[in-house]
């Protein structure tokens, strides 16, 4: 789906995109691209920043606190650093800027229809009594796409949900942007590292107590990121 409101922007995409095959609507404005997703979900919504009715940010806000999970790639001509950050905050997967390359623009869709199309196909694996995921004080159920910190809700975008998960699984490893990167688009060529800074930055406000000073969300210098389990070290001072 696109939804664009300058009509020659709009036939540009639609016609690279059917050149590979896909099958496109369109929709001329915020409103009409809410209630397309909701009668139709699409496998992937192109989404321009400034249109009427309702601008690409309020029409993220209303998907994702709907829990749409589709992927949505941002076009916009929103450049500025702000923007971007707003926009990944809000649940976009992907962000680029007017004036693009087609051809860049056809790859980053390929590298998130590959990612959705990975997740579709993952056979079902045996689900333990208890999937959900506990460090310390945080709980991830990846079935119920649910995140608690100390039994009180935090709501995520899907790309920080996907994040939790896969460090959740494996507390103490240390992941390499690149690594994230992939877990957020399976296929990371075109995507920037400032990606996964920005999704930690903001899991690190909704899920550590003094966001500046994270203990659970930590940074390994040079590398990447970890999720660290202090409750013990904690649990060991206080007795000694």
């Amino acid at each position: 789906m696109i939804a664009e409101d300058d009509e020659k922007q709009a036939e540009l995409v639609r016609r690279y995109l059917e050149r590979e095959g896909h099958s496109v609507t369109l929709v001329r404005d915020g409103r009409a691209a809410i209630e397309a997703v909701r009668h139709h979900t699409p496998d992937l919504l192109v989404l321009d920043g400034m249109m009427p009715k309702a601008d690409g940010l309020d029409v993220l806000r209303v998907l994702r606190a709907e829990r749409y999970e589709l992927p949505v790639l941002m076009l916009t001509a929103r450049a500025g650093e702000d923007d971007l950050l707003l926009g990944l905050d809000l649940g976009a997967d992907d962000y680029m800027t007017k004036p693009y390359s087609p051809r860049e623009l056809m790859a980053r869709v390929r590298t998130l229809l590959r990612r959705g199309a990975h997740a579709a196909a993952v056979a079902p694996v045996p689900v333990p009594d208890d999937p959900v995921l506990r460090v310390g004080a945080l709980a991830v159920d990846p079935e119920r796409h649910e995140v608690s910190v100390d039994g009180v809700r935090v709501e995520c975008t899907p790309g920080e949900f996907r994040i939790l998960v896969a460090m959740a699984a494996e507390p103490g490893r240390v992941f390499t942007r690149q690594r994230l990167l992939e877990e957020l688009h399976g296929f990371a060529r075109y995507i920037g590292d400032r990606t996964v800074d920005v999704h930690i930055m903001n899991l690190r406000k909704k899920i550590e107590p003094v966001p500046r000073r994270p203990e659970l969300l930590l940074t390994v210098f040079g590398v990447g990121y970890k999720l660290a389990d202090r409750t013990r070290t904690r649990g060991d001072r206080a007795q000694a």
